[in-house]
């Protein structure tokens, strides 16, 4: 648990708040393997920038699942869902739905965690997306 800070450093106002935004964090998990289950929850209130710009009062869950599989396989679905609660209410929910596979492996002896999901989003934004593809790639650095 913590503090999340949103700093107005967008280039566009399409893209960008334009407001100085902070909130609490939380993440919570359980871990019975070979399962890793949680939430990520964010909530963030604007607190300056122009007075022209929306006030932020966003909402950010992210529920995941992995399921391990042998040689560093893995099974996963990490949906990003947002809310934006000072929009109308046909324009607050984004809501994907999907998961993918991912691999941890060793390069030169560097733990790496790469992933592939994919998702479809049963409620969005108008102009908003249809669908996501979320490649990523980690470094690890174990204790």
């Amino acid at each position: 648990m913590g503090p999340s800070i949103n700093l107005p450093t967008a280039t566009s106002k399409i893209i960008g708040s334009g407001k100085l935004s902070v909130g609490p964090a939380a993440v919570g998990l359980i871990t019975p393997k070979p399962w890793v289950i949680g939430v990520l929850a964010r909530q963030l209130f604007s607190i300056a920038g122009p007075n022209g710009r929306t006030d932020v009062n966003q909402t950010l869950l992210q529920p995941f699942v992995n399921y391990n599989l042998p040689d560093g396989w893995y099974l996963s679905s990490a949906p990003i869902i947002t809310a934006n609660w000072s929009a109308d209410s046909s324009q607050r929910w984004n809501v994907p739905i999907g998961g993918g596979v991912g691999k941890i492996f060793k390069i030169s002896g560097q733990p790496i965690n790469t992933s592939l999901q994919a998702f479809d989003y049963v409620e969005r934004l108008s102009g908003g997306p249809k669908w996501a593809i979320r490649f990523q790639v980690q470094f690890l650095y174990p204790r």
